[in-house]
């Protein structure tokens, strides 16, 4: 099965390809720190690259896989846009998957806090244990955010860009997080193949949990 996987829910640009027998193949685009997210740029651009790097056409693709949020308002549309596009043009089925199980998947067994900076001084956060979700994706305030992360166990590792710019937070009140140098804190579209693999997929509808700022403005 050929399944290549999309997120731009943070504002990285991930994409993976998974081959027959689990193979994967990697890119990402890292938004610099001070600039904005190229996700529009670059997604279809890191797609093709993998896509030739195994000798394959989009055409050749089983399934699309697209992070589903939450996020990034813009960045999900960009994913699933793309991801719908790629579906039709190649008869591949489209699943969506979420970007917070995708985050603590690599974490296996271990409790899993999965947080993702959703701005307005507010983070998205759900927490995992292997296939079990103990918290549902929600979004928190900084002052609910560690007794949240907590309802995991004393052996929750918190990941994800939230939990490094609230780590200090977390920190104080007992929540482990995971190293700033790690790659945990960076969604993998890996992990977005793996999910949808194992059939750990939904509808390609994303997953917003709050109105975007124009919404929220106009009201």
């Amino acid at each position: 099965m050929r399944i290549l996987g999309l997120d731009t829910a943070t504002p990285d640009t991930a994409v993976a390809l998974m081959l027959p027998g689990g193979t994967l193949l990697e890119a990402r685009h890292g938004a610099a720190p001070s600039g904005r997210p190229q996700h529009a740029q670059r997604l279809l651009e890191l797609s093709a690259r993998l896509l030739e790097e195994a000798g394959l056409r989009f055409a050749d693709l089983d399934i699309v896989a697209a992070g589903r949020g939450p996020g990034s308002y813009t960045g999900l549309r960009i994913a699933l846009a793309t991801a719908r596009g790629i579906a039709r043009g190649a008869d591949a089925r489209l699943v969506g998957v979420s970007t917070l199980r995708a985050l603590a998947e690599p974490l296996g067994e271990r409790p899993a806090a999965a947080i993702i900076d959703a701005r307005r001084g507010e983070a998205f956060i759900a927490v995992y244990r292997g296939e079990q979700t103990i918290v549902a994706p929600r979004v928190c305030a900084p002052e609910e955010l560690a007794a949240t992360a907590l309802r995991g166990g004393p052996d929750a590792l918190a990941v994800g860009d939230g939990a490094l710019r609230f780590a200090e937070l977390l920190e104080s009140a007992g929540v482990d997080v995971a190293a700033a140098q790690s790659d945990l804190h960076r969604l993998s579209a890996g992990a977005i193949c793996r999910l949808a693999a194992s059939g750990a997929s939904t509808a390609a509808e994303p997953e917003y949990l709050r109105a975007p700022d124009a919404e929220r403005t106009a009201n």
